[in-house]
Parts: C-alpha cells; structure tokens; sequence
C-alpha cells in the first residue's frame, strides 16, 4: 500500500512515478486546484443524483452519465495541469 500525499501538499512528489520535480505553488494555486476539484467533485455528485430521479432505471450506470462523469475528470485534470505547469 503505498503512502497518499494532498494534492496541495508541497510533498506531492513522493507518490508520483512519472513526474519527479515539481514546482512550489503559491497558497493561491493551492486554493485554484482544491476549488477546482471540490467543484468537479460537486458535478460528479449532481450526476449521482440525476440518476436516482428514475426509479425504474438504473441511471447510475447510463452511458451518458458515464461519459458525463470521464469528462468532467477530464475537465478537472487539465485545469489542474494549467494551474500546476
């Protein structure tokens, strides 16, 4: 089991194998990529919602919602990318 590091945490590298340097972020870039993430979580929480309002289909497990939920990761992950380049 390998140890688990914040994303903010100036520490960040510990767990990565790909990228072994990293830049320190300012509190603000800090601030940016935890809003960043606590807003794709809140949309990825909404998606789960959506999919319980019809009770005689699993929408959890529609394609859209699926598709729905990559890209806002995927949303999340380049303005992350941005904020930490």
């Amino acid at each position: 089991m390998s140890d688990t590091v914040s994303s903010t945490s100036d520490a960040r590298v510990v767990n990565n194998v790909m990228r072994h340097n990293y830049r320190v972020l300012s509190e603000e870039e800090k601030e940016f990529m935890q809003r960043l993430k606590d807003d794709g979580l809140s949309f990825v929480t909404l998606l789960h919602e959506v999919g319980r309002t019809n009770p005689t289909e699993d929408r959890q497990a529609s394609r859209e919602l699926s598709l729905a939920q990559t890209k806002i990761e995927e949303a999340v992950m380049w303005a992350v990318k941005n904020v930490t380049a």
